[in-house]
């Protein structure tokens, strides 16, 4: 059996089951793991063609994406919100269960 890289494997399994990538997206971004969601968007990126590919279809520079999710990417709400829309996702906000702020009034 021939080994394949870790990135290729997660690529797959997020583009056979889109509710799974949606439920990692959403964990991480609970968490607030920039890195994690980095390397994340990364393998998504390659599921729907690759990096290029998705930039172009984002209307984003092919470059710039790269760079934006590389290790040190810090990626504006616009690019992302471009990138996840691209690949069929969305951000949004939704009430928490616990760790409400009690607001004076």
């Amino acid at each position: 059996m021939r080994s394949r890289p870790h990135d290729d494997a997660m690529a797959e399994l997020y583009r056979s089951d889109p509710a799974l990538a949606s439920e990692v997206i959403n964990g991480i971004l609970a968490d607030g793991d920039q890195a994690e969601l980095l390397i994340v968007l990364r393998q998504l990126a390659q599921a729907f063609g690759g990096v290029k590919a998705v930039a172009e279809r984002a209307e984003l520079n092919p470059t710039q994406m790269y760079r934006t999710l590389s290790a040190q990417g810090n990626p504006s709400l616009k690019t992302l919100v471009a990138i996840l829309k691209v690949m069929g996702f969305r951000l949004a906000v939704e009430t928490a269960a616990t760790d409400v702020v009690d607001v004076p009034g």
